[in-house]
This record gives structure tokens, sequence and C-alpha cells, in this order.
């Protein structure tokens, strides 16, 4: 399994014994309110979501990655690559716990699983999606270079989708 690192993180992939931590951050109010539109998953939901992580990381070489800050091994959040909304391809989600937001860390660790994406596993695009009034996610799908492609709406809520073409190698 593919561990990434950037200038401060260490991004190693997520694994079993990481679910008290993994069902702790998804039930965060902050992260489960856009992340889980505010539904509390219960730990066998996250165990199901890890045992799909490693099966994707075995199948596919991409999965969830766990960020840590690489000064002290401090679990920030996770970031990596999910199947949502019947696309075709999986699309880049992120997650920091509050303690460690606006702090350049969800950029750097997106960013990282972005440059892989592209350049490892041959995606020609990637996409993102968010609530609009996420405001954070939507200005950090902005900081990546991707812009909005399109919005769709049903009964339940409106979804903004971003999107970032691989860029051209020189």
């Amino acid at each position: 399994m593919s561990s990434l690192s950037t200038n401060r993180l260490y991004l190693r992939p997520l694994q079993q014994n990481d679910l008290s931590w993994f069902h702790m951050v998804n039930t965060d109010p902050a992260v489960r309110k856009y992340l889980w539109d505010d539904r509390v998953i219960t730990e066998s939901d996250a165990r199901d979501i890890l045992l799909q992580n490693q099966q994707q990381f075995t199948n596919r070489g991409y999965g969830l990655w766990k960020i840590c800050r690489t000064q002290d091994q401090q679990a920030l959040g996770y970031t990596g690559l999910w199947f949502f909304f019947e696309e075709v391809q999986p699309q880049l989600l992120y997650a920091i716990l509050p303690p460690f937001g606006k702090k350049g860390y969800a950029t750097e660790a997106a960013r990282a699983v972005m440059e892989y994406a592209f350049h490892s596993l041959g995606f020609t695009y990637l996409i993102a999606a968010t609530d609009p009034p996420n405001t954070s996610s939507r200005k950090l799908a902005i900081r990546l270079g991707m812009t909005l492609w399109k919005k769709e709406e049903d009964a339940q809520r409106t979804t903004l989708f971003f999107r970032k073409e691989k860029p051209e190698e020189h």
C-alpha cells in the first residue's frame, strides 16, 4: 500500500487498527456535519469502511489515507479517493479535525493525493463534491486548482462538484 509524504505530513493508508480513531473522527460534529450529512455513523459502519479501504488499496492502489504530522506523528484527519454519487471514478475527499483546521494541512494532504492520482494512477481528472454551506471545503477545492463543474439538486440536498483536469506534462 502506498504511503505519501509532503514537507510537513506523512500519509499512510488507513488500516483496521485505526478503527477507534477513524470512528472518533467521523463522529466529530464538525466532520460529520458535511461528510455524513450530520448522521452519526456506528463503529460497525466505520469498520466496514476500513475493510473496503483495505480492498481498494489492494485492488486499485488507492483509498483513504490517515494524515499525520511528520514532526510528532499527531493524527490530524484523513484524505483520499472514494466513490460517491454514482461517478465513474473516485472523488477526492478530506476530513480534518477542528483543532488542526486553517493551518494548510488539508490542502497539503489533498494536493499529495491529487498528484498521486494524476502521476501514479493515471487519472485524467479529479472531482471533489461539497455542500454549498461548507465554505472551507469549497475554498480548499479552489486552492487545489479545481473549478466549479456542476451543481446537482434533489429533494434532500444541493451538491457542488469541483473538477480539475490533469495538468499537461512539459
